[in-house]
């Protein structure tokens, strides 16, 4: 097993561990099953955070190893504290003024072609995913158990870094790396328009 599966196990067990709290007679009509999907397609179903993901797995395609698996690792790990933040009602201010302000970042980052130190690019991916976990955080559905619902969330959270990186891979040829860039500034639109309530 490589380093980089163990740490995206052992990222899954701590967001798991620090969500599951309570979970145990939470198990009203949506149980595991219905935790599981709501956690899924909440990341997925919301434009803001699909574009802020995508981006990361992009951003760490084009900074190249070690970036291309750690900015997906440290995203979801610290997503889960964001998320704890907002489970537990402590209040975090323009949470979605964060959201949109992460796609602005992330995108302008990658059209600009921005090769940053790793410790920064880490510390810009944290911060942004704090926002987007407490956004999971505080509509976590009373009736859901909230491991699955966690679960899902990571879940999906990863599939969209990992579009991303898929994505980010084309930098690899000389009109890939012109394609890349040009998603970065299609996600800085669009985190624009969320900004500016547009859409």
């Amino acid at each position: 097993m490589s380093e980089a599966t163990r740490l995206v196990i052992f990222g899954v067990v701590i967001i798991a561990s620090i969500l599951a709290p309570g979970s145990v007679e939470a198990h009203t009509e949506g149980g595991l099953a219905g935790g599981f999907i709501s956690g899924f397609t909440h990341p997925i179903l919301g434009w803001d955070h699909v574009v802020a993901m995508v981006a990361v797995g992009m951003w760490g395609a084009f900074l190249g190893p070690p970036a291309i698996w750690l900015l997906p690792v440290v995203f979801p790990l610290v997503m889960s504290f964001g998320a704890a933040l907002g489970i537990i009602g402590i209040p975090i201010p323009a949470v979605e003024t964060g959201i949109a302000a992460s796609a602005v970042v992330l995108g302008l980052l990658i059209l600009f072609a921005a090769k940053l130190p790793l410790w920064a690019a880490n510390v810009i991916v944290a911060v942004f995913a704090v926002f987007h976990g407490y956004a999971h955080g505080i509509e976590l559905p009373e009736a859901t158990n909230s491991f699955a619902y966690a679960a899902g969330f990571v879940i999906a959270t990863g599939l969209l870094h990992l579009i991303g990186i898929v994505f980010g891979l084309l930098i690899a040829w000389p009109f890939g790396a012109y394609a890349v860039r040009a998603g970065g500034g299609v996600i800085s639109v669009v985190g624009l328009a969320f900004l500016f309530g547009i859409v």
